[in-house]
């Protein structure tokens, strides 16, 4: 798939040329070779992209860290008697480079050498609506897939540039916990890191601009801010940051609310306001390649401006998940290997937050489903009425899940122990279309959490057990015999 030209570059002509080797480029990649598709992969810096590095392979090992820390501090409620435990932070940072190296492998040059990709290190950009050029190389391929992922947006704060603050690309770096951590933003990643650094022993404040957990339930959001308060984090919601200042202990901001003006002090400052897809230094206007406020302007099929051009992942600008990212690798492969129609759908994503407790969802909420299909069935079984949770002592949560006409399962929400886990299953039911009744015949295993989903579906069918007709029903069989 190369050729010389007279000049210095050499012309490559893959099928797929893959810029970004993140969660979403990666999937795209190795898919396309699976089929002995030729395909170039293009990356800047890590292979791994933000997931590996700094995103979710991290953070969800720090969250690993501090669960054993918490379990300590709450085993005297079993009777085992522990104590206080001590943290050895450089300790918890080894171990969280340890998840990372562990799994850098799958994600490295010498994996997708090996399976037929030719990885490339450099800065892409787009010089007409066909062409790529990166380092030594031209390259003409049949599409191009934009998988450059995101960054930490940096708010327009007075003085913030001064203060050394820190993002999800700098956190894991520390080797010394934070005396006083403080948050900007009260979304997923803003109270998941609040959240373990509080149980590895720092002081906490969180501060947002409007509501903690403002695209969630506000009913199960509810339910994760209470623990986390009740953890001692101070979490300040429609607090806005007019201004910020580096002090001797470390960092002070200037805030409004509704109650007037104050300020926080802390040592340490972390961004998490929201990320933006990486888009500069890719000429992608040299390539007719539109951008929205988040990322690239896509359509339903995630095809650019340019048809040649796919934007998938967290460059679309839309769902910033992993798992949305390999969603969207295996859309756009439908289209480009098989010439298939392939249209995103979001409605089946699910969502996860990985505080203690979790909160995930999928499909509609509450409010989306009523303005769709009018009248709805919310149906609710809390964790407490679940033996496995009582043993556990783990009963602080709740499974919502709406149903629409004849009973099709429209959403699912859930706040608790292991929701991250049950919304799997949940995922499926909604994408399949499926109903109540396709729940209330499944057997769950007893004792799991598992069986609050199917205890909620039940609770929905049992007003028919009072009906007359049933009732009359029943008593004209059992005179058969």
């Amino acid at each position: 798939m190369a050729e010389e030209t007279e000049g210095v570059k050499e012309v490559l002509r893959p099928d797929i040329c893959v810029i970004g080797a993140g969660s979403a480029g990666l999937s795209v990649a190795a898919g396309a070779a699976a089929f002995g598709v030729p395909v170039v992969l293009i990356e800047r810096g890590r292979m791994g992209g933000d997931c590996l590095n700094y995103g979710c392979v991290p953070s969800k090992a720090l969250i690993a860290a501090a669960r054993h820390a918490h379990a300590v501090r709450k085993a005297a409620e079993f009777g085992v008697i522990a104590g206080e435990p001590t943290i050895d932070f450089e300790k918890v940072h080894a171990h969280v480079h340890s998840v990372i190296n562990a799994i850098a492998p799958n994600d490295s040059v010498e994996r997708f050498t090996a399976l037929g990709v030719k990885v490339i290190a450099g800065d892409a950009r787009f010089i007409d609506a066909d062409t790529v050029e990166v380092g030594g190389f031209t390259i003409k391929a049949r599409r191009f897939v934009i998988a450059t992922g995101s960054s930490t947006i940096i708010p327009p704060i007075p003085g913030l540039d001064d203060t050394g603050y820190l993002t999800n690309e700098t956190l894991f770096d520390l080797t010394r916990l934070p005396e006083h951590l403080v948050v900007i933003g009260a979304g997923p990643v803003g109270l998941e890191t609040a959240q373990a650094h509080r149980r590895l022993g720092a002081m906490v404040t969180v501060v947002d601009a409007a509501r903690a957990l403002a695209k969630e339930d506000p009913e199960l959001a509810g339910i994760v801010l209470a623990r986390l308060r009740g953890e001692g984090i101070a979490i300040f919601e429609n607090s806005r940051v007019v201004s910020a200042e580096r002090t001797p202990q470390g960092v002070r901001l200037h805030c409004e609310a509704e109650a007037g003006p104050g300020t926080i002090d802390g040592s340490a400052l972390l961004l998490a306001t929201g990320r933006k897809g990486n888009t500069a230094g890719l000429g992608l206007d040299q390539a007719g390649i539109a951008l929205t406020p988040t990322g690239i302007a896509v359509n339903a099929s995630l095809r650019t401006g340019n048809r040649r051009v796919y934007a998938i992942g967290d460059a679309a600008g839309g769902l910033q998940f992993t798992h949305a990212a390999s969603y969207h690798a295996a859309l756009v492969l439908r289209e480009i290997l098989f010439r298939l129609p392939a249209r995103e759908n979001r409605d089946i994503v699910p969502r996860a937050t990985f505080t203690d407790p979790e909160i995930a969802a999928v499909g509609l909420d509450e409010n989306e489903a009523r303005r769709r299909h009018g009248h709805i069935d919310i149906l609710r079984w809390p964790y407490a009425e679940n033996d496995r949770a009582q043993a556990e002592r783990a009963t602080g949560g709740v499974i919502k899940i709406i149903a629409g006409p004849r009973g099709k399962i429209l959403g699912v929400g859930i706040t608790g122990t292991g929701a991250a886990e049950m919304i799997g299953m949940w995922s499926m039911i909604v994408a399949n279309g499926h109903s109540l009744r396709h729940v209330r015949g499944s057997i769950a295993p007893y004792p799991t959490m598992t069986e609050i989903g199917k205890r909620a579906v039940i609770a929905y069918y049992t007003p028919l057990t009072r009906k007359p007709f049933v009732r009359a029903l029943i008593r004209l069989l059992r005179r058969f015999g």
